[in-house]
């Protein structure tokens, strides 16, 4: 190949290396109000001034607990489902990587011979003769020269769903990190209402023996008996069944995990889990565009536009070049002989005439772009709602909670000077039954708001986009 054809070609690589059609991306305006919502469900909420810092604390600074952190971190090295996160990310980078090797030449070395005998009426001499041919060459193969972006504009979009997966990698993580703590303070909950169905186990057969007692001695009606057996009997059908939520629990903890966890960093109730970290959801919304999962929203609607700019550029025409120098003797010891220099250059052009293919694709992309935008302003609604959701929770369980509180301890009362009266006959039977059944259900349903606001906490922390700023990408499987 002569220098003049050498430097065409440096020079078309390297003037086509921007082009592309694709329109200019330009991010579409957040559906959303600029401010939390506002009222009396969110008290907690309205005097914030500062801004959000749940993208920047990091896990070890919100989950306290050093059990729980050791759980977390158990998790993170052996989820299956973040190896598989970790390893959608690495094949995502690999078909980029593959996309974008289309811009570049690809330069291969060949070697050959041939060895053909001709008979006499086609070897242009009248006598059969035997032909050899043998060469060594390098070059191109078939290079599309990109003047109009069609390979990079898919490079783009092939980059933009490396971007994406990412992102879902990210998002997989927190996903993890909540799933797993919220499993974890489940566990807790179940763990101490099966405290609480024991000791009402307890409760109810000493109060069934002192039944029974009396009624051996004629002081009450056998009726008082079956009540009494009534409460016994359910209060064993509770102990088996958070026997049974409990085993659960940890079955669903193993799971997350991916391997055992010891007992020894289970936790024993509710109360033995150190506190949370309260965040602040900052001033604005707009901290929800920052999110993983509206960050790989929006990396599909980039990789959306640029796949237009791909089908724009099938209707012009396609260059490529096809380009070898080497070597080429009769003789295989002749090869490198002096004389033997050989070389092609063959640049290819494709015209399109009349495909109505193209035409369907552009308008196909351009509809991708508008389900690409629908699906960004949906997760970006989405993440608002629920924000907004976790934020009303906060600003409310507090105050059900303190109620409650004040509920048990009247029900307990309630149900102390029941049982006296009636131990020294003043009241039936059914008075005491009836304090202790609202009684244990007010301690369950007491457990079961804790539980609530320690799992809104972790919620919020997630759905505000729970430290991703301050976590790397999915571990790789090993």
């Amino acid at each position: 190949m002569n220098r003049n054809a050498f430097a065409l070609l440096v020079g078309m690589f390297t003037v086509t290396g921007g082009c592309t059609l694709a329109p200019k991306y330009s991010r579409p305006e957040a559906p959303i109000p600029d401010r939390w919502p506002s009222g009396v469900a969110y008290p907690a909420t309205q005097p914030t001034t500062k801004p959000s810092d749940a993208a920047q604390l990091k896990r070890q600074e919100f989950f306290r607990d050093k059990k729980l952190q050791r759980v977390i971190e158990m998790a993170l090295q052996n989820n299956r489902d973040l190896r598989l996160a970790a390893l959608n990310v690495e094949q995502a980078r690999a078909l980029y990587g593959i996309q974008r090797g289309e811009l570049f030449p690809t330069l291969n070395a060949f070697g050959g011979g041939s060895k053909q005998r001709l008979p006499a009426d086609l070897s242009g001499i009248g006598q059969p003769m035997t032909v050899k041919q043998y060469g060594a060459n390098i070059g191109l193969s078939a290079w599309e020269i990109d003047f109009f972006g069609r390979i990079r504009s898919l490079s783009d979009a092939a980059q933009q769903e490396y971007f994406a997966t990412e992102q879902a990698s990210r998002g997989a993580r927190i996903l993890l990190v909540s799933g797993v703590a919220n499993t974890y303070l489940a566990l807790a909950a179940d763990r101490e209402t099966l405290k609480l169905a024991k000791t009402t186990l307890e409760t109810q057969q000493a109060a069934y023996d002192l039944v029974k007692c009396r009624l051996d001695r004629g002081l009450v009606p056998e009726l008082d008996l079956y009540r009494a057996q009534t409460q016994v009997d359910a209060a064993r059908a509770d102990l088996a069944q958070f026997t049974q939520l409990v085993a659960q629990d940890e079955n669903a903890l193993n799971f997350l995990v991916g391997s055992p966890v010891s007992n020894d960093l289970l936790p024993a109730e509710l109360g033995s889990i150190s506190p949370l970290k309260d965040i602040s959801p900052g001033v604005s919304s707009r901290v929800l565009l920052s999110r993983p999962d509206v960050y790989q929203a929006e990396a599909r609607l980039k990789a959306a536009n640029a796949n237009i700019g791909a089908a724009r550029a099938a209707f012009f025409p396609r260059i490529s070049l096809t380009t070898t120098i080497g070597t080429g003797s009769d003789q295989l010891s002749g090869l490198f002989a002096a004389g033997s220099k050989a070389w092609s250059f063959a640049p290819q052009i494709v015209m399109p005439i009349f495909d109505s293919r193209t035409w369907s694709a552009l308008k196909l992309t351009k509809v991708q772009k508008k389900s690409a935008i629908a699906q960004y302003e949906k997760a970006i609604q989405t993440a608002f709602r629920e924000v907004a959701d976790a934020l009303a929770v906060r600003g409310t369980v507090d105050q059900q909670i303190a109620a409650q509180e004040s509920l048990v301890h009247a029900a307990g009362e309630t149900y102390r000077l029941s049982n006296n009266r009636y131990v020294k006959g003043i009241d039936s039977y059914l008075a005491v039954l009836d304090a202790q059944q609202f009684l244990y259900a007010a301690q369950q349903r007491l457990v079961a708001l804790r539980l609530g606001r320690l799992a809104n906490q972790v919620r919020l922390y997630a759905v505000l986009g729970g430290g991703w700023q301050s976590e790397p990408t999915a571990p790789a499987s090993r």
